[in-house]
């Protein structure tokens, strides 16, 4: 099976860019450790702190942003970082050519569980004009390098695209290396799996339910055709499952809390799982627009998402933007 790096130097991906995918996989051995420790290692439940999002932080959610931070600012390619955890920036090297913003431990309510977890990453290229701060990071989604996810489930799986197609590399903890299992991901275009997380059915805008109980409906409904429904209640693992085998993910606007209609964040979570997603044949969207379009206003803003196998996402908008007429059994 081949290695990391020189299956990145096969794809002729810059020396930098190779250092910096290099010091992420770095970061996600440390932290595969420590999670398969668990409570053996004492890292488990939750601190008396809140997030930037004002979540609860768990224990492991503080160690990976600090262990992610540490060792991508030692990176002398690294101009600077931003965390779903913290409310700014973190300068690196004046003259680095790379931004990097991460989600240190995507679906860390399920540490306590045993369950799947991930670290989501997303790489843009350093603004060569003036800006500075968090104004560097305010790029939209197309302009991405490199993006992708570490899964931390029975086995540690590096996937991620640097634009030509998604790869999959798995850890052989024999060795301590991330060997390729897969080296080009494919999303099925037509799909009777969905995700959504379904006890905010309430909530939603009435063409999402009526999209939603269409599927419910099942062959006897007008989709004609059985749907089932998964729900891991991590992005990362449940964007996984649909990149291994089709399906669509959509956690989308809802009105629980005035202000604040949608959960996921653009620049750790909707912008990197685009890329993957449509660099795999499928598509993503906000239910306004395609993901990577959208032109951020802010390191933390939140989007609507609905991602996974084409034909399904675009069965889902046609519900959303009132053009579903005729309904669809493919």
């Amino acid at each position: 099976m081949q290695r990391l790096i020189p299956t990145l130097r096969r794809d002729q991906v810059a020396e930098g860019l190779i250092s910096v995918i290099n010091t992420l996989q770095i970061c996600a051995k440390e932290i595969s450790y420590r999670l398969h420790q668990g409570e053996l290692a004492g890292v488990l439940g939750s601190t008396l702190d809140e997030n930037i999002q004002g979540e609860t932080q768990k224990k492991l959610d503080v160690l990976s942003n600090q262990l992610l931070k540490d060792i991508l600012l030692e990176n002398k390619f690294v101009r600077a970082v931003a965390s779903e955890e913290e409310e700014g920036i973190v300068d690196g090297f004046d003259d680095g050519k790379y931004l990097i913003a991460f989600d240190p431990l995507d679906g860390s309510s399920n540490i306590d569980i045993n369950s799947m977890v991930g670290t989501i990453f997303s790489v843009l290229p350093a603004p060569t004009d003036q800006r500075s701060g968090t104004d560097m990071f305010l790029q939209p989604g197309n302009q991405q390098l490199m993006a992708g996810y570490v899964l931390y489930g029975p086995s540690t799986m590096l996937v991620f695209t640097t634009g030509k197609g998604v790869r999959v590399f798995t850890l052989d903890t024999t060795v301590g290396e991330f060997l390729l299992t897969d080296e080009n991901v494919e999303i099925p275009t037509d799909t009777c799996e969905f995700a959504i997380n379904m006890s905010n059915y309430r909530h939603w805008q009435p063409e999402m339910r009526s999209y939603i109980d269409d599927l419910l409906a099942g062959e006897t409904g007008p989709r004609c055709k059985n749907f089932n429904m998964r729900w891991i209640a991590a992005m990362v693992a449940d964007v996984h499952r649909v990149l291994c085998r089709g399906g669509l993910f959509t956690y989308p606007w809802d009105n629980r809390k005035p202000g604040k209609p949608y959960k996921l964040r653009l620049m750790y979570e909707g912008n990197p799982m685009a890329y993957l997603v449509e660099q795999a044949g499928g598509k993503a969207h906000s239910g306004e627009q395609r993901i990577m379009d959208i032109e951020p206003n802010d390191i933390h803003q939140r989007i609507g998402v609905i991602l996974g196998s084409a034909n399904e996402v675009d069965t889902c908008l046609s519900y959303l933007q009132g053009s579903h007429s005729e309904p669809s059994n493919v």
